[in-house]
């Protein structure tokens, strides 16, 4: 599957974005999709995932209440919503999937267990 994530900018704190990620060659309804940050000179951060059919999901806790993941199957896109914006929340933002959930959240927020990866987007929050 190929990803293609989309949506980031340039935004005040305070301020919200939301960001899109569209699947290709299969259908996401086969996957648990996450979402990861990267802020210069910081190590790959987990941020959210949502299993195969939208249902559950699970967020850090330095965005739970402020960010929302979401699905679209018939669209093959995933959403990460993001309110309340601060500076600290300033990375690029990369969508990932993988096609089997874990049992252990810990294990589903480790981007090493996941297969696909989309080009990232970068979002900017200015103080």
């Amino acid at each position: 599957v190929q990803l293609q994530a989309s949506g980031g900018g340039l935004v005040q704190a305070g301020g919200s974005l939301r960001l899109s990620c569209v699947a290709s060659g299969r259908t996401l309804r086969s996957y648990v999709m996450a979402w990861f940050r990267q802020a210069p000179g910081k190590e790959r951060e987990f941020v959210s995932y949502i299993n195969h059919s939208g249902g559950s999901t699970y967020y850090s806790a330095s965005v739970k209440g402020r960010f929302t993941i979401s699905k679209d199957n018939a669209k093959n896109t995933g959403y990460l919503q993001m309110n309340s914006l601060k500076p600290e929340d300033a990375a690029v933002y990369y969508c990932a999937t993988r096609g089997l959930s874990l049992a252990s959240p810990r294990a589903m927020a480790s981007g090493g267990n996941y297969d696909y990866w989309g080009q990232g987007t970068q979002v900017t929050v200015s103080s």
